[in-house]
């Protein structure tokens, strides 16, 4: 009787577990299907979309807009209180797509070849139904919860400059999103080539993006005399000075430890550079050698500054008096801006040439985010009952995500994502000409986020 009894309650767990994706896979597909390229947005779609599903359920929804085309939606479970909220985030809108790049409908949500196909598979309507998911199950399943689990689907993530998402919802209605902890986007998994997760990444920093201007003058004149104060000669000499600056190397928590652990999974080549890194003592070589093979890994180590934009001239035969480029600088989070501008200076060296710093809708610098914590803690120890044998490593992104927002505000936000391969990354991946997810990674990362937001939220 008792192997009876075992037997039945394994066939009802695997019946509820099939039940469980299918509902995620409907809910995914669906989100993708609605089309909420950035611009124009249209993310209240995708709002109303969730609104009726979570409220069809009793769970009480708010919507917050800007711009009423492009709303903000939070819900709230409550537990008893015993510990601060926990926000679960992600946002509704994706990048644009050019069709004909596509083998697929990018909105059908095709399923062909094992993978979801679809604008958003990966950025981040996988996050924002993986969400769904967890508060949907936690209130039929009657969950006792020591803090209150709030979801938030925000807007305009896609690099808006209009503020309608994360920037509005913080400065605006913070009270309704403020928690101890948040997950979102910035994480994943590796396959390996034996089809098995072999690195779990963890994001928990990012750098800050920063613009800045150089401007060269001189006078202008007719092409056929040469001028030594020629703009463009002056520009081009600041723009190869800078484009090859060195900066220092500046390790944090969150890189320091990336390092450490890479480096226990690496060729002796490879740890040997890594721990090189670690003890401050990397050569020229090989930093030169990161630069030029691990360009990902070698920007996580400083402050970079790439040209991006040349403007000048108005014809082939006139000397401009004034040539401008535009430099595109990742921050690491402490970097002190007015001392790093003061020290380019001193690079270029050139009284022709000045600096000037673009202003706007800027992320603002936040501190890493804590390896000791509770959230931190449940994320490695989760990887490590689904995952086992695999390499959880805390990552600081060379982007920018709505973390900074929440970071800067007092928030500890970690990165989380669904597993893929290098390949799938590389070619598949976040704003590529085509995006898709394997079909049990959708599966995988829903179970992966209940629990984890289990291990922090449900009461002991």
């Amino acid at each position: 009787m008792p192997m009876i009894k075992t037997f039945v309650i394994a066939l009802l767990v695997s019946a509820a577990a099939l039940a469980q994706d299918a509902e995620m896979l409907r809910h995914y597909r669906a989100l993708i299907q609605i089309n909420t390229s950035s611009p124009p947005g249209n993310e209240t779609a995708a709002v109303d979309y969730l609104r009726k599903v979570l409220e069809a359920e009793g769970i009480p929804t708010k919507t917050f807009a800007q711009d009423p085309s492009r709303a903000n939606l939070v819900a709230r479970l409550k537990g008893n209180g015993r510990k601060k909220p926990l926000l679960l985030m992600a946002h509704t809108d994706v990048v644009p797509v050019q069709r004909e790049k596509w083998p697929v409908d990018p909105f059908g949500a095709v399923m062909k070849d094992g993978y979801v196909w679809g604008r958003g598979s990966r950025d981040d309507k996988d996050k924002l139904a993986a969400n769904l998911m967890v508060m949907l199950r936690a209130k039929r399943e009657g969950v006792p919860l020591d803090r209150d689990l709030i979801f938030l689907a925000e807007s305009g993530e896609e690099a808006d400059p209009t503020g309608v998402g994360i920037s509005f919802m913080v400065a605006k209605h913070f009270g309704e999103i403020e928690a101890e902890f948040a997950i979102t986007e910035g994480g994943g998994a590796s396959i390996d080539g034996n089809n098995k997760v072999s690195v779990v990444t963890v994001g928990t920093s990012e750098k800050v993006p920063r613009r800045a201007r150089l401007i060269a003058t001189g006078i202008s004149g007719h092409g056929s005399v040469p001028r030594p104060d020629n703009a463009l000669i002056h520009l081009g000499g600041a723009v190869a000075k800078v484009g090859t600056w060195q900066t220092p190397i500046r390790l944090n928590d969150t890189t320091r430890t990336y390092f450490e652990k890479l480096a226990t999974m690496s060729s002796p080549a490879q740890a040997a550079r890594y721990k090189a890194l670690v003890q401050g003592t990397a050569s020229p070589e090989v930093q030169k050698y990161l630069a030029e093979n691990e360009g990902s890994r070698s920007s996580m180590l400083r402050t970079s500054v790439v040209p991006t934009l040349m403007k000048a001239g108005v014809g082939a035969n006139v000397i401009p008096s004034e040539a401008e480029a535009t430099l595109d600088i990742r921050a690491l989070p402490d970097e002190d801006m007015p001392k790093f501008f003061a020290e380019m200076a001193k690079v270029i060296n050139d009284p022709a040439v000045r600096i000037e710093p673009i202003t706007g809708n800027l992320r603002p610098a936040a501190p890493p985010s804590r390896l000791d914590t509770d959230m931190y803690r449940a994320i490695e120890k989760v990887s490590g009952q689904m995952f086992p044998g695999a390499v959880v490593l805390p990552t600081m992104s060379t982007g920018a995500s709505d973390m900074a927002q929440l970071r800067a505000k007092g928030i500890p936000s970690y990165g989380i994502g669904p597993a893929s391969s290098d390949r799938d990354s590389a070619q598949y991946g976040a704003h590529g000409d085509v995006e898709r997810l394997l079909e049990v990674s959708v599966y995988q990362f829903a179970d992966f986020t209940w629990r984890v937001v289990m291990e922090v939220a449900k009461a002991k």
